[in-house]
């Protein structure tokens, strides 16, 4: 019978891209990675990956082995990952589903006070409502809704998504430019100031575009960053401005390191929600966790 690790092991280069990358999530040797991808592949008789540029290309019998392991395997995960969870004292895990900024910035520097385990998993709105569906995550903070039997939506705050500024930005003259209501006076100004931009992320740029000057953007950003929160970090020690969603400003506003210059004049909002199951078995550990979420989204729009 074939050692089931080899399969894990399979998911890890298909999904990571690399051996590196592999052997770093499983926590073994890249040799040891090398040897159960050869194995795999003595057993079943089949090439599963093209090697280039050390990169791992999944050939078309690869694909179709992942295709068929995928869901066999998440769910022997979510039985290990339960049946951890009794070996430890009965100390519950609550797996997490959001983007890494809003774990960054909301629940990273609460996580020494919770007293139970935490596992938080960082992918698209609609990956981890998949996943929590599936029941691989317990909890999904999210701004999509899909209908989803069982899975309740609780509020727990709203985003706005707004332009930024660092301190050097002469706002007093940014808002008699805004209120001539001249949108190419507008977007002189802004434009002649270097901007930052997420490489994760440039839908709310082109959304908050849209609906103030009824066009895409047609610039580049001077610097692409990982995340909000490198802009952030950036304009905070440096110049310019960015498009990002507000809460994540919340406290370099109120410290004075960064300015909140514009809503626009047709502001973008979203509902952000704590989508999770009903009648959950850790619902004291989940609402540990909501009231978290709705005391750091309690914004104070100015």
């Amino acid at each position: 019978m074939v050692n089931l690790e080899w399969y894990r092991t399979f998911k890890a280069i298909y999904e990571k891209g690399t051996l590196t990358a592999a052997a770093q999530v499983l926590f073994i040797s890249q040799p040891g990675v090398s040897l159960h991808l050869s194995s795999l592949e003595s057993y079943t008789g089949a090439k599963l990956f093209d090697r280039v540029s050390k990169k791992m290309i999944p050939t078309e019998r690869g694909k179709v082995l992942y295709n068929g392991l995928i869901e066999p395997l998440l769910k022997l995960e979510e039985i290990e990952r339960h049946f951890h969870k009794s070996t430890e004292n009965d100390i519950p895990t609550i797996s997490i589903g959001m983007c890494f900024e809003t774990f960054q910035h909301i629940l990273e520097r609460h996580l020494h006070t919770l007293n139970f385990n935490v596992i938080s998993s960082f992918s698209d709105y609609q990956s981890s409502l998949m996943k929590l569906e599936k029941g691989i995550v317990d909890v999904v903070i999210t701004s999509q809704k899909t209908e989803i039997k069982g899975i309740q939506y609780i509020p727990v705050g709203k985003e706005a998504i707004v332009l930024i500024g660092s301190n050097d930005i002469d706002k007093d003259a940014f808002n008699k430019t805004i209120k001539t209501k001249s949108k190419s006076d507008i977007l002189t100004f802004i434009k002649e100031k270097k901007w930052y931009g997420a490489s994760s992320d440039n839908v709310h740029l082109k959304r908050f575009w849209q609906a103030n000057f009824n066009s895409s953007p047609d610039f580049r950003a001077n610097y692409i960053v990982p995340n909000f929160k490198s802009i952030i970090n950036s304009l905070c020690i440096g110049s310019g401005l960015a498009i990002v969603p507000d809460f994540l400003c919340k406290r370099e506003f109120e410290d004075g390191k960064l300015q909140l210059l514009w809503r626009g004049n047709s502001p973008i909002t979203n509902q952000l929600y704590f989508a999770c199951r009903k009648n959950s078995i850790y619902e004291n550990q989940l609402n540990e966790i909501l009231k978290i979420f709705k005391k750091e989204m309690d914004l104070d729009p100015k």
